[in-house]
């Protein structure tokens, strides 16, 4: 599919609790995957993250977060994105930011070479990865 991007962890959570928080291009994007026109990786670090938010509150998935995902993943737009060493040498070699889930969604988007949803503004300034907010 030729729209297709990565997600950030903050944006599929804004989307998911219909927050309105997501930038206006972020939010014709998710509304595109929903109607079937896009699709959306959601990298093994954003899965990980997920569950450490949830674990500690920071987050309300309202069910456990395999069931979390797998809602999410019923509908064929959103698809899960495995962790590959490529991605982790690429994260590693990413140094504008100590976070490693930043780190290692960047690094997805750069190895898929798509376009990364977040509002991120660290990630954003470092020119990394293209940005859909």
């Amino acid at each position: 599919m030729a729209d297709a991007a990565v997600t950030d962890t903050h944006a599929l959570v804004f989307h998911a609790a219909a927050s309105g928080k997501l930038g206006p291009k972020a939010a014709a994007f998710f509304k595109r995957c929903e109607e079937g026109q896009a699709s959306l990786y959601v990298p093994a670090a954003v899965i990980w993250e997920c569950s450490l938010l949830a674990r500690v509150s920071r987050i309300n998935l309202r069910r456990t977060v395999r069931a979390f995902f797998d809602d999410l993943f019923s509908n064929p737009a959103y698809q899960p994105l495995d962790l590959s060493v490529e991605q982790v040498y690429a994260a590693d070699e990413l140094r504008f930011s100590r976070d490693p889930f930043d780190a290692l969604i960047c690094a997805a988007a750069r190895t898929m070479k798509l376009p990364l949803i977040t509002r991120d503004a660290e990630i954003r300034g470092s020119g990394a990865v293209t940005v859909i907010w």
